[in-house]
């Protein structure tokens, strides 16, 4: 396999979602959950890859027949594992997903995980420096301090590389207080290359309600792309002087599990190929919007002709309506 231009950076899950339209809760044996993976950046890397993308993950898993599986999914995906460490002394973290009436309630088992114990020791330092976007998310933070202090020294070494670093602010307050999460994805978002923050997420993170408002935060933070996701309203893009409405794709949802992970991957992928950011904001909300049509996560994340076949139906002339400041190509800033 070739060096990876995409390496994400984080914390894979086993995931069980409870399924009650296949066996109701009165079932003599209880409510039935279909057991997949997960994780953010699992899920963002499996995006990229099925866009086409060149992909590697980092991170590590416990010696148990979830890593097998995990490994066997990445590889059937194409993302390179080299570098995916396995434990002896750690199992991989597991994640359980109930639906609740306005949404899905998660209940986590990933203390001590063997992700959670990764170090900046632990870090294929040359593998950084070979890729062209290291792509990490608040989640990657907040599993615990060493796995914090092992995402800071990637980011620096990326930066030193010349590597673009990609941050999705992916708040998960379970994991940390907003106080430390405040803090340290500030400190992550600093002279990055792209950040990915949801809108939920950022106005926690910022206090800021206004989209502009947040776009200019993270520019002020130092972050060159700002892709600000919108969820059912699209996403505002703000790069190079110019911002852009990018607007939602009217699709049937049924579940928006990684569907901020499936926008973030193919966003990724899609600037790789084109070098355009709008092109690529676009096509990561088609993307996403076919992928909240479908349950659970690795399941829903849509392929690259599923993408194009959505764009090439869609109405080119209500999808973006760009807010023009000023002209300039990507690589002028990157």
């Amino acid at each position: 396999m070739n060096q990876p231009d995409i390496l994400c950076m984080g914390e894979p899950l086993a995931e069980f979602v409870r399924r009650d339209d296949a066996i109701g809760e009165n079932h003599d044996h209880g409510p039935f959950y279909k057991q997949g993976f997960g994780g953010d950046t699992s899920n963002a890397v499996i995006a990229a890859a099925r866009q086409g993308a060149c992909t590697g993950y980092i991170t590590a898993l416990g010696d148990d027949p979830f890593a097998k599986s995990l490994i066997d999914l990445w590889g059937s995906e194409n993302v390179d594992t080299k570098h995916v460490a396995l434990s002896e002394d750690a199992p991989t973290g597991i994640y359980f997903v109930d639906p609740v009436p306005d949404g899905h309630e998660y209940t986590y088992f990933r203390k001590n995980s063997a992700a959670a114990l990764m170090t900046a020791d632990d870090l294929p330092l040359d593998y950084i420096a070979s890729a062209k976007i290291l792509h990490i998310s608040g989640i990657s933070l907040a599993i615990s301090h060493s796995a914090r202090d092992a995402v800071f020294a990637a980011i620096k070494h990326a930066k030193a590389n010349g590597v673009m670093v990609s941050v999705d602010t992916n708040l998960r307050l379970k994991l940390w207080s907003l106080e430390d999460a405040q803090t340290t994805i500030h400190q992550a978002m600093k002279d990055i290359d792209i950040a990915l923050p949801s809108y939920d997420d950022a106005t926690l993170l910022t206090g800021l309600t206004d989209n502009d408002e947040v776009i200019d935060f993270y520019h002020d933070l130092g972050a060159k792309i700002v892709a600000l996701k919108l969820g059912s309203d699209g996403c505002r893009l703000s790069c190079c002087d110019e911002r852009h409405d990018i607007a939602p794709f009217p699709v049937n949802a049924v579940d928006s599990t990684a569907a901020g992970d499936t926008f973030g991957g193919a966003f990724l992928a899609e600037l790789l190929k084109t070098d355009d950011a709008k092109q690529a904001a676009k096509y990561a909300c088609a993307a996403a919007a076919i992928c909240v049509t479908n349950y659970g996560a690795v399941n829903a994340i849509p392929h690259r002709k599923q993408v194009e076949k959505m764009l090439e139906t869609a109405d080119d002339g209500s999808a973006v309506q760009s807010l023009s400041l000023a002209a300039s190509r990507i690589n002028d800033l990157l």
